[in-house]
């Protein structure tokens, strides 16, 4: 099958690699988003098992078209009852980039039409529409005049986890934090920490990628549960097969947050990914925080100055290259922000950078590399071994 898993800007490659790792072939870059081919299973493991997709998507169909008309014969050509029953439900989620096509809503309204009056005409009934809950959900994508329609395997976006049962103000989304800790190069074996974890869901995240443990294990519903070709011995395989590729988390997730309800917040969601046991969340600001031993990797996305005054984040950020460079020697450190002038007063030169979207913001996701001692005294030991 031809398949296209979505996902945020910057993490294409990031994407590309887990599905290397699933054993995807003819894989391909796309503007947020991957192209790849797989049997069923793989569609049903990329569904389980990816970190940083939104969606799976099949297409079915790709055609041209310049107008509404043109648009409703095109979507009348495709046999609709071989992906969906009269009984179920369905929605349309369009996403246009077109001179002939400004609106969304109105090229997914013509996309229904052509649907229901094609069932209508064949049996005198058509299938209801439900934009919440779908049985199905299809995909339109349109650029310029090249139109596909996907079947969406996924149902609801991938980044839903199930774990967030208690939030703080504007949380990361959960495929970026895992994202941000698969480019960051870790994978368990060092401690991690969050000194400003907020709910909790980088260290969630790096949880789940320590032990190996599929982000959607708890998850119940996926679109491709509801297809009429969906194969439950393929999937109870799969299942099982996650299950049994899990490992012992070795080494101490460890959060952190002056704030009380974000520290209560982890607890709960840690708690309802059945990870209370090894997450470790205590009240804290970052400069009181004692240090664990290194080394250890520490990400953080730190406040973007939403409600702060410029001196204030300017005041923070110098703080947390300060406390980095006191306390840190041996760790390596990543921090995401939008707000690049107060990334300038953390003081320290990042060794990586990376450009990724939180949501509308275009952020940097910077690594800094603290050394014991100077960069200077590590480079010379260097030279001298």
């Amino acid at each position: 099958m031809q398949l296209i898993a979505k996902t945020f800007f910057g993490l294409e490659g990031v994407l590309a690699e887990e599905l290397k790792a699933l054993g995807a072939s003819n894989i391909q870059l796309l503007k947020r988003a991957v192209h790849f081919e797989g049997d069923k299973a793989l569609m049903y493991r990329a569904n389980l098992e990816l970190r940083t997709a939104l969606r799976i998507l099949l297409p079915i169909r790709s055609f041209r078209a310049r107008n509404p008309e043109e648009l409703y014969r095109q979507v009348l050509r495709v046999n609709w009852s071989k992906y969906l029953n009269i009984d179920q439900t369905f929605a349309i989620d369009a996403v246009t980039n077109s001179e002939f096509f400004r609106h969304s809503k109105f090229a997914a309204l013509k996309t229904k039409d052509a649907i229901a009056d094609q069932f209508r005409k064949r049996s005198g009934r058509r299938p209801d529409v439900n934009p919440h809950y779908p049985d199905v959900r299809i995909n339109l994508h349109i650029f310029n005049q090249q139109c596909t329609l996907s079947l969406d395997s996924s149902g609801d976006s991938l980044h839903k986890r199930g774990y967030r049962t208690d939030s703080t103000t504007a949380p990361i989304n959960e495929a970026l934090a895992a994202g941000m800790i698969l480019l960051s190069g870790w994978r368990g074996e060092t401690d991690f920490l969050d000194p400003m974890c907020g709910s909790g869901t980088l260290l969630i995240e790096a949880a789940m990628i320590a032990g190996n443990i599929a982000p959607q294990f708890q998850r119940k519903a996926f679109g491709f549960l509801r297809w009429k070709n969906f194969d439950r011995k393929i999937w109870t395989e799969i299942k099982a097969q996650e299950k049994q590729r899990r490992r012992p988390i070795a080494c101490q997730i460890l959060g952190a947050d002056k704030d009380f309800k974000a520290v209560s917040a982890a607890g709960h969601n840690s708690y309802a990914v059945q990870l209370e046991a090894h997450i470790k969340v205590q009240r804290s600001t970052f400069a009181k925080l004692p240090p664990p031993e290194a080394p250890g990797m520490l990400i953080t996305n730190p406040p973007y100055d939403e409600r702060l005054q410029s001196a204030d984040i300017g005041a923070l950020y110098k703080s947390i290259g300060d406390r980095l460079k006191q306390a840190y020697p041996g760790w390596v450190a990543w921090m995401i922000s939008s707000n690049m002038p107060a990334l300038k007063k953390v003081g320290l030169k990042a060794a990586k950078k990376y450009i990724l979207f939180n949501g509308p913001l275009e952020c940097k996701f910077q690594k800094y590399d603290l050394y014991k001692g100077s960069r200077e005294e590590k480079h010379n030991n260097m030279v001298q071994d």
